[in-house]
């Protein structure tokens, strides 16, 4: 199995709460770094920031961490496809995350699919959504 791993610059949780409840995904892990035992490890000001999240979506985990803000990277060269059952799923879903991020390809039928597109949310995660065509 493989399970993403995005990174935050001391968003995750917000991002996290944002994604289940979009999703419908069920929270497996919120770790703070002030609830493990490397709290004394980061300054204190970021002890409240998370340390490892996870997010069950169906048979899939999606994970994620803050990092501290000098070893943030912006992710490129890498999507997180979601494949929607149906286009109103597939709007919903690129509307809610396009809130505040950048679209890339506006959501649209294409020749493969009956929606797709491609944006950044307002947490820096790039997606894809690809919502096949029925046949």
């Amino acid at each position: 199995m493989l399970s993403p791993h995005v990174t935050f610059n001391g968003q995750c949780r917000e991002a996290f709460q944002f994604y289940a409840q979009l999703f419908g995904g069920v929270t497996g892990t919120m770790l703070s770094w002030a609830d493990s035992p490397m709290a004394d490890q980061v300054p204190e000001n970021r002890r409240g920031e998370i340390l490892h999240a996870s997010l069950r979506l169906g048979d899939r985990e999606l994970c994620g961490a803050d990092v501290a803000p000098e070893q943030y990277v912006r992710s490129e060269g890498i999507l997180i496809i979601l494949e929607p059952a149906d286009p109103a799923t597939a709007e919903r879903w690129f509307s809610a995350l396009a809130e505040g991020g950048t679209v890339e390809m506006p959501l649209q039928e294409t020749f493969w699919a009956a929606r797709f597109g491609v944006l950044r949310d307002r947490f820096g995660v790039p997606w894809e959504i690809n919502c096949g065509k029925a046949h």
